[in-house]
């Protein structure tokens, strides 16, 4: 019931306004790509979630979709992340050294994985938002080039 509400009030205006965190996630995920391009690094899922953009900045329905499940995917998958690097025969104990242009600091790894978890939750509450999802065509519409 909720939404078809929303549904009748982003009909009634015309033009919704892009959230800020929205912009700020797509330019997160445009320098995430373009930066495995240059480094020729998963380039199938950089090439698809630059078009994932595209079809958010067009609107297009399925992309919000596609955004809610890259992020709850990238959620999980960081989630189980010191899971599978674990491996007992090989563990170094220690901390990560992490360079950052020319700043150096030496973290444990699990301050890193603290981080990565805390930037996927990040983008889960920002895929997840109901001003994200006003942003978007109320009509149910899967094709992405429409």
């Amino acid at each position: 019931m909720s939404e078809e509400k929303a549904a009748v009030a982003s009909e009634s205006s015309p033009k919704a306004k892009l959230p800020k965190r929205l912009v700020a996630l797509m330019l997160l995920y445009v320098a995430a790509s373009v930066s495995g391009l240059l480094a020729k690094q998963g380039v199938l899922l950089c090439v698809l979630t630059l078009f994932m953009v595209v079809a958010v900045l067009g609107r297009q329905k399925t992309a919000l979709y596609l955004l809610r499940g890259y992020t709850l995917v990238q959620l999980l998958l960081l989630s189980l992340l010191p899971l599978v690097l674990y491996d007992p025969d090989n563990l170094v104990a220690g901390p990560t050294t992490v360079h950052l242009g020319e700043w150096q600091a030496k973290l444990p790894d699990y301050v890193i994985f603290i981080a990565l978890l805390l930037l996927a939750l990040l983008q889960v509450w920002i895929a997840f938002n109901a001003e994200v999802k006003a942003w978007f065509k109320p009509r149910i519409n899967l094709n992405i080039m429409s």
